[in-house]
């Protein structure tokens, strides 16, 4: 599961009314290169919750030098876009759980991918 995934994805068990942002817990993480793609991450960066990503990033180890804060003309800015992508796109959770943040459910990740069902009686 990729950040840019995570990114987007929330807890709707029932009764939950804060299911954003998932916890990692990660138990496999691995970094694969992808080749960069300016155009796409500058896209991509409105569409994100910024703090939800920092604090992702963080979880995994993999922060390094993103500020907390957006950088204004984040566009023009190429070594900042290559650290977001890198981020988005090469840092994969292979193994390990989401956690909703207010009703401690877990959710695996196997092999790369977040099972997000729910059981009948959670929907």
């Amino acid at each position: 599961m990729k950040l840019l995934t995570h990114n987007m994805l929330t807890s709707h068990v029932k009764g939950v009314t804060k299911g954003y942002p998932l916890l990692i817990k990660a138990t496999e993480v691995k970094t694969n290169e992808v080749e960069f793609n300016p155009q796409f991450v500058s896209r991509m960066i409105p569409k994100l919750e910024w703090s939800a990503l920092i604090q992702a990033a963080e979880e995994l180890g993999h922060r390094q030098d993103l500020p907390g804060e957006l950088v204004p003309d984040y566009e023009k800015d190429e070594e900042f876009l290559k650290r977001v992508h890198r981020v988005l796109l090469e840092v994969e959770v292979i193994e390990g759980f989401l956690q909703c943040p207010e009703s401690g459910r877990e959710f695996p990740i196997t092999r790369g991918i977040p099972n997000m069902l729910l059981n009948e009686e959670e929907a």
